[in-house]
C-alpha cells in the first residue's frame, strides 16, 4: 500500500509572492539598474526599493478595480517599471499579459481583445506604436484604462494615467492575498508568423518551478556572485524567467530598455562588469564584430531562439573567454528545456564541440521524445530523426480559449514542437529543422539548419537562411539567402566552403544575396517573409557560373 503524507504537511504552496518576499528581504541590496538612454544614463535601485514599489503598484491597480482573475498588460521595453509589474500585478492574483510591441498593429491589438485587458501599461516610448494598434481593437473592448511609464508625451491615448503620479498617491504597503499555486500568473502570446498569436498562460506553480530548475547548475548557472544583463525582452517567453530567478538567487539584474545595439551593450557590459546574460543569436553575432569591446567580465551568455552558429560560439570563447551556451525551448515549454553546456567529460575537443552544437542536454523535469509522422515514438539512438514531443511541469496543457489549435499541438499528452530532430538515451537533443522548413529533395530530406550553420562559419557570411525552392526535376532544393556584410564572395565560393562540411547533394545551385535577412517580431530569420519574396520573385537570386 502506498503511503500518503496527511494533508498540508508538506503542501506548502509555490508562489510568485514567496520568490517576492525573498527578493525584498534576503536580497534585498540586490540592485537593479536600468539604462535610459543611448548614453549610458542609469536608473539604479535596491530589490526591497522594488518590492516596496511594487506594493504601491498593487495597490493602484486594485484602485482601479483590478481583481483577481483580470488580466494587466505591459506593452514595455525591459525596465525598472516592468519589473515591479511583474511582480505586482500575479502576486495581487492578477494575470500579467506582456504584450509584443514587434507584433503588427492588427496581432497587438488581437492579443489585448484576446486576452481581455481591462489596463495597459504603456512605455512612453511605445505610445506611438500603442496609437496604431488601438484603431484595431474591436467595439466593447474592455480596457478601461491606459497607465503611461515614463516622462515622455502619452500622444492621444484615451484618459491616459501616469505610472508615477498613480504611486505617488498610495500608501505604502500591501497585504497580498492567499492564492492557490494553480492560480494563472502570466499570459504569452506566440509570435503569430503563422495565424493569429496564440496564448500560453502560465500558473504560479509553473513560473516558480522554471525558476527553481533554471537556477540549477545544469541550466542557468546565474547566483548571487552575478550581474546579469536581460537582452531578452521580458515581453518574449517572460523574458526566460531571469527577472524571478534574479529575484531568487540575489542576482544585480541590468534591464537595457530598448538600446540593445551592439556597441551600447558592449558599454553596458563593461561598465556594469556583466558577468552573465541571455539573448538571441543575431546580438552575439552583432557584439562579435565590435572592435574594441571590453567583455572581460562576460563570462556566460545563454542563446537561443534559433540554432547558433558554431563558429560563433568558437570565436567568442577563443577572443573573449565567454560560453555562449545554446538551450531550446519555446513560449509553450517556458525556454531551457534544453542547455548545451560543456558535457562533463569528453575525449577530445572535437567531441566537445560536437556536444555544444546540439541544442542541449534535456533539464531536470523535462521529458522528450522524437516520434514518426504517424505518431509514434521512435528509437532515442541519437541517429533516428523525427519530430520532437516534449511534456514537464511547465509545458501547457493547452493554449488560452483555443480549443482547435490545442487539439492541434497536443498528442496523448505530449507538446508537438514543430521541431525535427534527433535524441540520444543520455538526453542529448539535436535540432536539425523545422518541419515546416525541412527541404525534401528527391525524396531525401535536406536540414536548412546545418546548411545555415556551415554557411556562417565562413568569414565573409555575416546571416545566412536556407529555405525550398522549387524544382520540376529534385521537387525542392536548398536557395540559400546570405548577407555577407560587403565582402564579395561567389556562390562557386561558398559551394567551395560548403563542400567540405555537408553532402554532396545538398550543396545549392542558387544563392540570394541580401542586405539583411527580415527578422521576426523575437529576432528569428523570418523564413516565411522569404519564401513570400521568392513567390514574388523579389530576392536577388544568383545561380553559378
Amino acid at each position: 500500500m502506498t503511503a500518503v503524507l496527511p494533508g498540508g504537511s508538506q503542501d506548502f504552496p509555490l508562489m510568485l509572492t514567496h520568490l517576492l518576499g525573498r527578493a525584498r528581504t534576503v536580497h534585498r541590496r540586490a540592485e537593479v539598474v536600468s539604462l535610459l538612454d543611448a548614453e549610458g544614463t542609469t536608473r539604479r535601485a535596491t530589490m526591497a526599493e522594488v518590492g516596496a514599489r511594487a506594493d504601491r503598484l498593487a495597490a493602484a491597480l486594485r484602485g482601479l478595480g483590478v481583481g483577481e482573475g483580470d488580466r494587466v498588460a505591459t506593452f514595455a521595453w525591459n525596465s525598472q517599471q516592468h519589473l515591479e509589474a511583474y511582480w505586482a500585478v500575479p502576486c495581487m492574483g492578477a494575470v500579467l499579459h506582456t504584450l509584443n510591441p514587434r507584433l503588427s498593429p492588427e496581432q497587438v491589438a488581437f492579443t489585448i481583445d484576446h486576452a481581455g485587458d481591462r489596463i495597459v501599461l504603456v512605455d512612453s516610448a511605445l505610445v506611438a506604436e500603442m496609437e496604431r494598434a488601438l484603431p484595431h481593437l474591436r467595439t466593447g473592448t474592455v480596457v478601461e484604462h491606459v497607465v503611461v511609464i515614463g516622462q515622455g508625451e502619452a500622444g492621444t491615448l484615451p484618459g491616459a494615467l501616469r505610472y508615477e503620479e498613480l504611486l505617488d498617491a498610495q500608501d505604502p504597503g500591501f497585504e497580498w492575498p492567499a492564492l492557490d499555486e494553480r492560480a494563472a500568473a502570466a499570459l504569452c502570446y506566440t509570435s503569430g508568423t503563422t495565424g493569429d498569436p496564440k496564448g500560453v498562460l502560465y500558473s504560479h506553480r509553473a513560473l516558480v518551478l522554471h525558476t527553481l530548475l533554471m537556477a540549477g547548475h545544469d541550466a542557468y548557472r546565474m547566483s548571487e556572485r552575478d550581474r546579469v544583463l536581460a537582452v531578452v525582452p521580458m515581453f518574449h517567453a517572460m523574458g526566460w524567467n531571469l527577472a524571478y530567478l534574479a529575484g531568487m538567487v540575489g542576482a544585480a539584474l541590468i534591464l537595457p530598455g530598448r538600446h540593445v545595439q551592439a556597441p551600447v551593450l558592449a558599454r553596458l557590459i563593461a561598465a556594469e562588469r556583466v558577468t552573465a546574460t541571455c539573448g538571441v543569436p543575431t546580438v552575439w553575432m552583432d557584439l562579435l564584430r565590435e572592435e574594441g569591446a571590453d567583455l572581460s567580465s562576460l563570462e556566460l551568455a545563454i542563446c537561443g531562439g534559433t540554432q547558433v552558429p558554431g563558429g560563433l560560439m568558437r570565436e567568442f570563447e577563443a577572443r573573449h573567454g565567454v560560453a555562449v551556451v545554446q538551450g531550446w525551448g519555446m513560449t509553450e515549454t517556458l525556454p531551457g528545456a534544453v542547455l548545451a553546456h560543456d558535457p562533463p567529460s569528453s575525449p577530445s575537443e572535437e567531441e566537445r564541440w560536437r556536444r555544444r552544437e546540439h541544442a542541449g542536454r534535456l533539464s531536470p523535469f523535462f521529458e522528450a521524445r522524437i516520434v514518426d509522422q504517424a505518431g509514434e515514438p521512435l528509437p532515442s539512438d541519437g541517429e533516428t530523426t523525427g519530430e520532437l514531443e516534449v511534456r514537464g511541469p511547465t509545458v501547457i496543457g493547452s493554449y488560452f480559449e483555443n480549443a482547435e489549435a490545442s487539439a492541434a499541438a497536443l498528442h496523448d499528452g505530449w507538446l508537438r514542437t514543430g521541431d525535427v530532430g534527433t535524441l540520444d538515451e543520455e538526453g542529448w537533443l539535436r535540432i536539425t529543422d523545422r518541419a515546416k522548413d525541412v527541404i525534401k529533395s528527391g525524396g531525401e530530406w535536406i536540414s536548412s539548419v546545418d546548411l545555415e550553420s556551415a554557411l556562417m562559419a565562413h568569414p565573409a557570411v555575416v546571416e545566412a537562411a536556407v529555405i525550398a525552392r522549387p524544382d520540376e526535376r529534385w521537387s525542392e532544393r536548398p536557395l540559400a539567402c546570405v548577407v555577407t556584410g560587403g565582402e564579395a564572395v561567389s556562390p562557386e565560393q561558398l559551394r567551395a566552403h560548403l563542400r567540405q562540411r555537408v553532402a554532396r547533394w545538398w550543396l545549392p545551385e542558387d544563392f540570394a544575396y541580401l542586405e539583411e535577412i527580415p527578422k521576426t517580431s523575437v529576432g528569428k530569420f523570418d523564413k516565411k517573409a522569404l519564401r513570400e519574396m521568392l513567390a514574388a520573385d523579389r530576392l536577388p537570386v544568383r545561380g553559378l557560373g
